[in-house]
């Protein structure tokens, strides 16, 4: 099934949260006072725009992954024209709800005064960018911390109108993740802000991302990261458009399976209370470290929220050798993260039907048609059945159908020459027809990603498809040396359902 589906009912005062990606129970993870406190009056919630309404705003249909709510029709009149606003504890469950289902988008009242956050930087050899980010944390209290360079920091606080500058050195260098819990150990302040030293905020940022703290259950907020400067070359120009620290133009909420699984710790601000109850970021890790920490967070009950109103530059590597290395390097995370945290990240999640259709439509036969159309007439008729009372069920049947299954095919796809490519290199070796296959999927693929992306301001289509390929292959050849390192084969398992 793409989508899951929950009964609301005035019995259960029109809040039943639903299931999440791992298959627990998202009520479980709230239940206690902190993590399930109410939302201050003035607090707003602007319905999904890409939601679709339905049966007189009864039911809502949208999210990533497909969701389905039902709501009584007391709190569907609450939500009027898409926009609620907290006045009560009525209306402070139903906002509840509407955003731990992913399906409306916190638009919070106020902010913390600067005089509550606290900036910390952990940096190695880069005194340049140290000195460029101070200067854009205008009256701000900052913690820097040397892990390690080669020539030790120095900076003078008089060159910055900070509101107070902390310098601590690591003699050696212990990993950023040993740098941001060394710096946060300075912190007194309810938040801190963690910020590398490559990365330049544009204004506002902090006024919009540490609103969303008026929720007193989020306990992380990051801004969107964009490339910074002009972009000379086609790799930049690609890294502009589909760097991996920038999770996209959509605010979401996050969590694994979701738009946004994890944001990355190059600029995020982080509740002081919730981080310290974690004990901060694992120094264990050299990379993957800030996925664990939202994950180990999310468990906890702690919401986390994705604000790319907020935007962050940051300096993309874009020499081919350490763009290169670094995917691969991100890609050896993956091993651990899935020993970590098992189900949360598997290369394919999806039905045994889904699979093996999407197997079969791979081949280019003609039997990989009729699987497909087969797929869609039976995910079809299930949904159908889902929405026995729902007006326009079919048509809202029919497309998430047609959509349920060409994702399906579209992940397997990727999956073949991404996280599986090894594999799929032998099995090329061993065979011409697969080689002709495979190929075929990989240009086709990384062509519709390009038209999909739509930016003049990206690389030509040819540009585009090479250097997401060399992506792929890049991630996947540290997944698989992680897997090795780790002899834990969990990250290429897949997670099949029904």
């Amino acid at each position: 099934m793409p989508f899951r589906s929950v009964r609301e009912t005035p019995k259960r005062r029109m809040y039943r949260l639903i299931a999440d990606f791992s298959g627990k129970s998202a009520r479980s993870r709230y239940d206690s006072p902190m993590h399930n406190a109410r939302l201050p009056d003035g607090f707003g919630v602007r319905v999904e725009p890409t939601a679709v309404t339905l049966s007189g705003g009864t039911v809502l249909v949208g999210g990533v992954p497909k969701r389905m709510l039902r709501l009584a029709p007391a709190a569907a009149e609450m939500i009027g024209e898409g926009y609620l606003r907290v006045t009560d504890a009525r209306t402070a469950g139903v906002a509840r709800t509407l955003l731990d289902s992913g399906l409306a988008h916190p638009r919070p009242m106020s902010t913390p005064s600067v005089t509550d956050i606290s900036v910390v930087i952990p940096v190695r050899n880069n005194a340049a960018g140290v000195d460029r980010l101070l200067r854009h944390l205008r009256g701000l209290r900052v913690v820097v911390v040397d892990d390690g360079s080669d020539v030790p920091l120095t900076l003078d606080e008089s060159a910055y109108c900070l509101a107070g500058l902390t310098v601590v050195r690591h003699e050696r260098s212990r990993g950023p993740a040993a740098a941001r819990n060394t710096g946060f150990a300075r912190v007194e302040q309810d938040f801190v802000a963690f910020l590398d030293s490559d990365v330049v905020p544009r204004r506002g940022w902090l006024e919009v991302v540490s609103s969303h703290f008026s929720d007193p259950t989020v306990a992380m907020v990051a801004p969107r990261i964009v490339g910074y400067g002009p972009a000379h070359s086609q790799l930049a120009r690609y890294e502009q458009m589909c760097s991996s620290l920038d999770l996209g133009r959509h605010e979401s909420m996050v969590r694994p399976g979701g738009r946004v699984p994890y944001v990355p710790s190059a600029a995020v601000v982080v509740r002081a209370a919730a981080l310290r109850e974690q004990g901060g970021f694992d120094e264990s890790m050299h990379v993957g470290e800030d996925v664990d920490l939202c994950w180990r967070m999310q468990d906890a009950g702690w919401r986390l929220r994705y604000e790319p109103v907020a935007t962050v530059e940051h300096e993309h590597r874009i020499r081919i050798g350490a763009w290169f290395s670094r995917r691969v390097f991100y890609g050896t995370s993956t091993a651990t993260l899935a020993a970590r945290h098992p189900g949360k990240v598997p290369p394919i999640a999806m039905s045994r039907s889904l699979l093996a259709t999407a197997i079969l439509v791979l081949t280019l036969s003609k039997v990989g048609l009729v699987a497909a159309a087969a797929s869609m007439v039976f995910v079809f008729t299930r949904l159908r059945s889902t929405f026995a009372d729902v007006e326009g069920r079919d048509r809202l049947a029919a497309q998430l159908a047609v959509t349920g299954v060409a994702s399906a095919i579209r992940r397997v796809a990727i999956a073949l020459v991404r996280e599986y490519w090894p594999a799929t290199l032998l099995a090329m070796l061993l065979s011409t027809r697969v080689r002709n296959t495979v190929v075929t999927i990989a240009i086709v693929e990384g062509l519709v990603d390009w038209f999909e992306r739509n930016d003049p301001m990206g690389p030509g289509p040819i540009s585009h498809l090479l250097y997401r390929r060399l992506a792929d292959l890049a991630y996947g050849a540290g997944l698989w040396q992680g897997v090795i390192a780790e002899r834990d084969t969990r990250a290429l398992r897949p997670i099949l359902q029904g």
